[in-house]
């Protein structure tokens, strides 16, 4: 299990060292494990802190998710609650995340890393400014990004895919995530409340679908980009074939007109 330092783990939970200490003070979120005089928190207080996070969003007070953790604590083991919040709230990558310099990315995107260009890929969630260097969420989809720079295509280009995929995915990963939340609710929290065994067994449930909601995003795509090159191929071979045709008949046309010119009987 990962473990983090408290400036880590609020930087994770997309918050602030302040807020965790209040959170902990409030009764929200269980105190670390102490090494010396370095509290040490673990994937559970991060899950903690994202729920935390996404309620507060919502408008609901300390005093709500108070009462909400007490309903849960009371009706079921406590490593069941943390289990489920961990369900939840822990990344859906293995990704680990790395840092770069400006420097560094105008010599992968070959200089074409212009404010414009950065603000997009803050905005989108590609880069995360961190003091005078950037923060890469997701390393995979930056050198992606890169291989399609170095085969030709502008950053801009690929920003623009970026942004259109991304506004697909995020659709209907919010249908998916939905519909199955609301089977989750319906088979174990059908008085409105997950509570004693329903939690453990709801966070098992979240954990089965993950990799299965994955699976089947990469089998789709597969399917889908197969059928949408092989078309795009098809046109382009169609394209040609038909420019090939056009060469030819001129290329006939031309030799008659010689052949015609020849045997025509001088005046």
């Amino acid at each position: 299990m990962a473990e983090y330092r408290i400036d880590e783990l609020a930087r994770l939970a997309e918050t602030t060292v302040r807020n965790v200490r209040v959170y902990q003070d409030r009764g929200l979120l269980s105190p670390p494990r102490k090494e010396g005089r370095v509290g040490i928190y673990t994937e559970a207080h991060l899950a903690r802190l994202r729920l935390i996070g996404q309620l507060l969003k919502r408008g609901y007070t300390f005093a709500n998710i108070s009462e909400l953790v007490s309903v849960w604590e009371r009706g079921g083991d406590l490593n069941d609650i943390l289990g489920f919040e961990s369900a939840v709230g822990d990344p859906w990558s293995d990704e680990i995340p790395t840092y770069i310099t400006i420097a560094e990315l105008s010599d992968l995107f070959n200089g074409e890393i212009t404010p414009p260009n950065i603000a997009r890929a803050l905005r989108l969630g590609l880069l995360e400014r961190e003091g005078i260097r950037f923060r890469v969420p997701s390393p995979r989809l930056l050198n992606a990004g890169a291989e399609l720079v170095a085969a030709g295509m502008r950053v801009s280009t690929v920003l623009d895919i970026a942004e259109r995929l991304w506004g697909r995915v995020d659709v209907a990963a919010g249908e998916l995530v939905h519909t199955v939340a609301e089977h989750i609710l319906a088979q174990h929290a059908p008085e409105g409340i997950l509570a004693g065994s329903d939690v453990a067994e709801a966070a098992e449930l979240v954990r089965r679908l993950r990799p299965l909601a994955q699976a089947a995003v990469d089998a789709m795509l597969a399917k889908s980009m197969a059928c949408h090159l092989n078309d795009a191929m098809g046109e382009h071979f169609a394209d040609v074939l038909e420019h090939l045709g056009a060469e030819r008949l001129a290329e006939a046309g031309e030799g008659a007109e010689g052949v015609e010119t020849e045997q025509r009987p001088a005046s």
